[in-house]
């Protein structure tokens, strides 16, 4: 879903000569770096695309092409056999890489409009707050369609859409581009880097030139209903020919960084055709790094950055990516880290060229690093020069932002990668007993580098489990782990992540009391369990506040409270019904006495035993995880579609059309999915797609409960 260009190409000396040079990247002005990613729906033309603007910008000499196995960013072997970074399951890599983005390109099929996935990286990008541009992609087709693509952003995105271009198509084939921003016909060559720029003109050009000019006015007159000031020099002018390109510029540019609509443009990449225009668009509408994030000025000039990614390197070992916003990183530069609260010394730095790296003895602010050394930092932590620095920046910061306080404070000083909750686990294990060990190290680095794989182990039964977001994700893992760490490994039946919640509230004193050596451990705790949607581990414990209790809670000590929650979301792990997760519950302390001597560790157990013992009283229902699922298929096999998901608990929102297609946007249990791929590929004569993500988690009914249970526990 997304190719991340900031590792790339962060340097274009000049709007109408893009060229990339790593000597000048650490001196080049800030205003010259755009850090942007491309973001699709599967195979719209992500890195057929990124593959040509390395080529246009000087970095590569040739183009390689994705039915070749040979482009820049696919290097992974998974990534060439499959293509996994535009494939739900992945989700995670973009959430990484869009939190440090300034910019992003959507790449749209212009035979096929906005898609299922395009409109979830869209709402990513939202998230993000991440100015766009879009690439209608695919022009060449002959189903090809810029009109239908930008009606089918304004219904579906529900963002304006404001027309750059048009298609310069002769005899049906797609040649070039009309520019209506510089009124100029754009035509380029298969091999050479040159696009030939022909004024328009209407003694030259006539067809051409009426609709550029009715495109051109069009495009003019949206612009001012969208800008005060655009509208004022509207008005002030005689006509529309007086409007410069440079106004034109300037607007177009205020409204992206304001993301108050999306400029549109065109092209093939495949054919080579409108790219050059495309990065043009990159260098005068996407910001540069000037242009956002401002609070990081907190941090004046000290180092500032934020790890976006981790990655193993056999050589190098853990290698950190980072977005530098403020100062320089140093090779072997101290470094503090705000989310671990540790200080650690970074070894090396580089500079990433997909899979390659260059050392570099400093990397400046606006830029993308690479740092060896860290052994702490996960994605998503804020590292920067010391402790100090960190509470200058916090003391600046409250001067600088006193009214939003809080909401920015948390988007700079916390970590703010969402990740989504896994849906699917399964058993690992080693072909023996002696690569256990290796195993469990292996994991942990595959953990560090992807937080949506969770790695858990099973006490009861002894195994270790992968939690992952799709089958394609734990199937790339183990290949991995096969492949990259020549480790033979076994994955167990998949089964879905299924969650518990409690029926109704219970409450209950426990006295946990015993003797252990010389020492008597003794606690009396009070708890209640109640049913009640919660936003993360942090709104799960809360305090009874009644006259009779707040005195004893005020006088709890603060590594008693890390206990007790420690042990809380312990028992929380596993429900009675069928040992999975409770969720949508939260926990009421009224009381806590701890005797003298009493460890911690003492504490916890009692506080999971008293949660295992309140959910059997309270009981448990099952929740099942729903996916939002978007199947496009040709109209004749739409009705058996929709009867197929019928009888699989759908629950169909929306049937629209697209030329032939059917669109059909439906919400189905994730067990209704299992093998469904080949069975729509059966229905539709493998003329029909699809694609799933997580929505939420729904109670079953009864029946379907029982059902689940017995898949389960296996009787």
């Amino acid at each position: 879903m997304l190719k991340t260009i900031s590792k790339l190409c962060s340097s274009f000396k000049t709007i109408h000569k893009l060229y990339y040079s790593s000597k000048v990247l650490q001196n080049v002005d800030i205003e010259y770096i755009r850090n942007i990613g491309i973001l699709a729906h599967i195979d719209a033309g992500k890195t057929t695309t990124t593959e040509r603007m390395l080529y246009y910008a000087g970095l590569i000499n040739e183009m390689g092409e994705v039915h070749h196995g040979n482009t820049v960013t696919d290097y992974m072997d998974q990534e060439r056999e499959r293509d996994t970074p535009g494939h739900i399951d992945f989700t995670m890599e973009v959430e990484q890489t869009l939190n440090v983005l300034d910019g992003a390109i959507i790449i749209l099929d212009a035979s096929a409009g906005v898609e299922a996935q395009t409109l979830m990286v869209w709402r990513q990008a939202d998230r993000h707050k991440i100015p766009r541009i879009i690439y209608v992609n695919k022009m060449d087709r002959s189903d090809a369609s810029v009109q239908m693509c930008c009606t089918s952003i304004e219904k579906k995105l529900e963002t304006p859409t404001f027309l750059l271009q048009l298609p310069l198509i002769e005899n049906g084939k797609f040649l070039g581009i009309i520019d209506l921003v510089s009124m100029q016909l754009l035509k380029y060559s298969r091999k050479e880097r040159n696009v030939t720029k022909i004024l328009l003109s209407e003694s030259e050009f006539p067809k051409y030139w009426c609709d550029a000019m009715k495109g051109r006015s069009l495009l003019l007159e949206k612009l001012g209903d969208f800008d005060d000031e655009f509208a004022n020099l509207i008005i002030s002018s005689n006509s529309y020919d007086t409007i410069s390109s440079v106004d034109v510029i300037k607007v177009l540019n205020k409204i992206v960084v304001q993301k108050t609509g999306v400029p549109v443009v065109l092209g093939s990449s495949y054919k080579n055709i409108g790219v050059q225009s495309l990065m043009d668009a990159v260098i005068l509408y996407l910001p540069s790094p000037s242009q956002t994030k401002h609070f990081y000025s907190a941090f004046e000039d000290n180092f500032c950055g934020r790890a976006f990614k981790v990655r193993h390197d056999k050589q190098r070992g853990p290698l950190v990516f980072l977005r530098i916003y403020n100062g320089l990183i140093k090779k072997n530069q101290t470094i503090y880290n705000v989310q671990r609260e540790k200080s650690e010394a970074a070894g090396r730095v580089y500079i990433a060229y997909a899979d390659e790296f260059q050392e570099a003895s400093s990397v400046g602010a606006g830029n993308i690093a690479v740092v060896s050394g860290l052994k702490k930092t996960m994605s998503g932590d804020l590292l920067t020069s010391s402790l100090s620095t960190y509470h200058k920046a916090q003391k600046n910061f409250a001067k600088l932002y006193k009214e939003t306080q809080t909401d920015l404070s948390d988007s700079i000083f916390g970590g703010t990668t969402y990740i989504p909750p896994p849906v699917f686990f399964c058993s690992i294990e080693p072909s023996s007993m002696a690569s256990q060990t290796v195993l469990e190290n292996v994991l942990a680095e595959l953990e560090r580098e992807d937080p949506s794989l969770r790695v858990t182990y099973d006490s009861e039964t002894g195994q270790t489990i992968l939690a992952g977001m799709g089958e394609l994700h734990l199937d790339i893992i183990r290949d991995r782990i096969v492949k990259e760490y020549k480790l033979d490994v076994d994955l167990g039946p998949l089964q879905i992540a299924y969650r518990e919640t409690p029926v109704e509230q219970v409450s209950e004193v426990y006295v946990n009391e015993s003797k252990i050596g010389k020492f008597r451990q003794y606690v009396k705790l009070h708890l209640s369990i109640v049913p009640g949607a919660t936003q993360n581990d942090k709104d799960i414990l809360k305090y009874d506040k009644s006259p009779d209790n707040a005195s004893n809670i005020a006088a709890i000590f603060p590594k008693q409270l890390v206990a007790l929650k420690h042990g809380i979301l312990i028992g929380l792990t596993h429900g009675p019904k069928i040992s999975s997760q409770v969720m949508n519950s939260q926990v009421i302390l009224h009381w806590l006495e701890v005797g003298r001597g009493t460890s911690e560790t003492f504490l916890s157990a009692t506080a999971s035993q008293l949660i295992k013992k309140l959910l059997e009283q309270s009981g448990t229902n099952i929740l099942e995880p729903i996916m939002n699922l978007e199947i496009l298929a040709p109209s004749e096999h739409a009705s058996g579609i929709l009867h197929d998901l019928a009888r699989r608990r759908a629950v169909v929102k929306d049937v629209s059309t697209q030329g032939n297609t059917r669109v059909i946007s439906a919400e189905v249990p994730l067990s209704e999915l299992m093998g469904y791929s080949t069975y729509l590929r059966t229905l539709s004569s493998g003329t029909a797609t699809f694609t799933a993500e997580f929505f939420e988690y729904q109670q079953m009914s009864s029946g379907d409960e029982h059902i689940a249970i017995k898949q389960v526990r296996g009787f």
